[in-house]
């Protein structure tokens, strides 16, 4: 069965009980790690019971299939049900699964933990597709009100609150990966000391690196049409090991806000109250440079610019070229479309 993404938290936290095989996938592997952790806790009485976990590899599995089921018909020692997480899962496993999925044995949990498998991915359609004991949990960075709601968990475990402009810049630069977050958030409460109110630059202080800089400067370089910044700053971004995928996603999000804000003002609204109405508010850094933008690039220049940027994710993933040039393409064009518009 496909878990989606509204219903996840709770299927993890409380996962049926008939439902034996889990499938976590997707490209934060930070929450594919904290949802398997919380699985082991919502079946484990002690997560840490040698008798009761088991840690395999999907090279193991590979190498011998039986060995799913001989882990899940064996007897707990200390009684209760044991708990089976099989590392790298990938498509090389599809035949293991569907062979067990047929005649399941035991009541072991087995959770699957995956990178990012595309849609035609051949073990992804095999647990979506089981209707009684095989799920499936896409586990993808955080945004808006997810996002939201990690930071000021994170901050509130620690006695911190942040203001209006911190927690704006957290938004944009937190997200990509669930554990790398809470890393960032928790390095930020052990820097606040004893000052409880987070401000923007103690924000900027301790959370964002170098590269989220670079990052930054290419989106804002290809919406301006700064064609040398951009090629300057997105070969600092693959320098800093920034993948080319997440560069194209952190750009349609920027332009699917430039969107929102021009469909704002197209209802009536002025530019600055259309900005305002953004959530994550753009950062005052950045918010005389997405102001400009908002008067050079008009709704169907903005969708195509997010045409573009689907078609360079996906060619990416499937035609064999370097992803490194097939991003680069994609920003050039972009930068020149907003040339255009001068």
């Amino acid at each position: 069965m496909k878990i989606s993404a509204g219903k996840a938290d709770g299927f993890i936290k409380s996962p049926p009980r008939d439902v034996r095989c889990i499938l976590l996938f997707g490209p934060d592997q930070g929450l594919v790690f904290e949802r398997s952790k919380a699985l082991a806790h919502a079946v484990l009485d002690d997560i840490n019971d040698p008798f009761n976990s088991v840690i395999l590899q999907a090279s193991d599995i590979k190498s011998d299939p039986a060995l799913i089921a001989d882990e899940a018909a064996a007897m707990s020692l200390t009684g209760g049900r044991r708990f089976i997480r099989i590392q790298d899962a990938a498509d090389s496993l599809t035949s293991a699964f569907k062979s067990y999925l047929s005649d399941p044995i035991g009541d072991a949990v087995i959770v699957l933990e995956g990178g990012e498998l595309s849609a035609r991915s051949s073990l992804r359609k095999l647990f979506e597709s089981n209707k009684t004991i095989a799920a499936a949990v896409a586990c993808y960075g955080d945004e808006g009100r997810n996002l939201s709601d990690v930071i000021r968990e994170s901050l509130q475990k620690h006695g911190l609150n942040a203001d209006r402009d911190a927690m704006g810049y957290l938004l944009n630069h937190l997200g990509s990966d669930r554990q790398v977050s809470r890393g960032e958030l928790e390095k930020l409460a052990i820097y606040m000391g004893d000052e409880t109110s987070v401000t923007m630059e103690h924000a900027m202080a301790c959370v964002g690196d170098s590269g989220a800089f670079s990052l930054d400067n290419v989106i804002m370089s290809a919406g301006n049409g700064d064609h040398a910044s951009l090629e300057t700053a997105l070969m600092r971004c693959f320098d800093e090991g920034n993948q080319p995928i997440m560069i194209l996603r952190m750009l349609a999000r920027h332009f699917h806000r430039l969107h929102l804000a021009k469909g704002a003002m197209q209802k009536g609204l002025g530019v600055d109250d259309a900005m305002r109405k953004l959530r994550p508010p753009v950062i005052f850094k950045q918010a005389p440079a997405f102001k400009k933008q908002l008067g050079s690039w008009n709704l169907p220049r903005i969708a195509m610019a997010l045409e573009v940027i689907t078609q360079a994710e996906a060619h990416c993933k499937v035609t064999g070229n370097p992803p490194e040039t097939v991003c680069s393409r994609a920003l050039m064009r972009i930068a020149q479309a907003a040339r255009a518009r001068r």
